[in-house]
């Protein structure tokens, strides 16, 4: 046992390995009071049912179209492996939200090794009760009082962060002036932006620090904009859509960065890469182009240090 070594703990949704997983990840995702907000939790169980049901199969053709799992996976065990190449006092786990690794297997591993001392850093850069809340208690309900626990806030606003969004969107075209910048983050219910969830507004921010600072380079694009994407269900979602941005750019070039995501996913690798791809052609745009996430670069290391100094 190493009663001087910490724990940081990489906080994120998860993705399926395979159909099984899928099953799982729905119906997890959507029996998470978080998501499905309404009070009674035989009416979200039976939502969540009612949804694996519907939309399993659905969903496994975009998955099998991106080779058959979550990109997600590999690259947070790539980030993991490499922090742990990287710090000496720290000893790096990860906990995923809705499929496994789960928060109860981390917690005895912590235990088993005598650790104390506890940073749970969420994988979202910007705050939502959907996502960094939901990913937090998960890990608080397991880990009770059992460690010295510290959160890592949201990390829109940090330098080194912002720095390597930017050069990656500039290294992404050679002609910055041809194309539109859309920054794309994932959409969310407009009732629980009207509950008081952040997100919406700290997305705006963060659009904001980009730009200045894209600005501050000068760097020109044609224009810098925000969409949604993900919306399902028939509910009002956060606007506009990333179809309704597109459709405004018939004929242009087009930049796409995912601004709510650290690491690739499903929502980036299926739905930005082919499904949108394929929006755009119809709708006639130039050059469709879609930036990596900062996955496990090295900047996002120096970012991780930056975070946990």
């Amino acid at each position: 046992m190493n009663e001087n070594k910490k724990a940081l703990v990489l906080l994120n949704m998860g993705g399926p390995r395979d159909k099984d997983e899928l099953e799982m990840f729905l119906r997890n995702m959507f029996n998470d009071k978080n998501i499905i907000t309404v009070k009674s939790d035989i009416l979200r169980s039976f939502i969540a049912s009612m949804i694996v049901l519907t939309r399993k199969n659905s969903a496994w053709l975009n998955y099998e179209a991106i080779g058959g799992s979550s990109p997600i996976n590999k690259l947070t065990e790539d980030l993991v492996a490499k922090l742990n190449r990287t710090f000496d006092d720290f000893e790096v786990f990860q906990v995923m939200r809705y499929t496994p690794p789960f928060a109860p297997k981390c917690v005895q591993q912590l235990k088993q090794k005598g650790i104390k001392d506890v940073i749970l850093l969420p994988l979202y850069p910007q705050y939502s009760t959907t996502t960094t809340k939901s990913s937090v208690e998960d890990f608080l309900d397991i880990a009770k009082d059992e460690f010295n626990i510290k959160i890592i806030d949201p990390f829109y606003r940090n330098q080194k962060f912002n720095n390597k969004i930017v050069s990656d969107i500039i290294n992404s075209v050679t002609d910055a002036k041809s194309y539109n910048l859309i920054f794309s983050a994932h959409g969310l219910p407009q009732k629980i932006v009207d509950a008081g969830d952040p997100y919406e507004k700290q997305i705006n921010e963060h659009v904001e620090i980009l730009s200045k600072i894209l600005e501050s380079k000068g760097i020109e694009f044609e224009s810098i904009s925000l969409a949604y994407q993900s919306k399902v269900g028939p509910m009002k979602w956060l606007t506009p859509s990333l179809e309704d941005r597109l459709s405004e750019l018939k004929d242009k070039n087009v930049l796409i960065y995912p601004i709510a995501f650290i690491i690739d996913n499903s929502e980036t690798k299926f739905e930005l890469h082919i499904e949108y791809e394929e929006i755009a052609k119809k709708l006639g745009i130039k050059d469709y182009k879609v930036v990596s996430c900062v996955n496990d670069s090295d900047e996002f290391i120096e970012v991780i240090k930056d975070l946990i100094s």
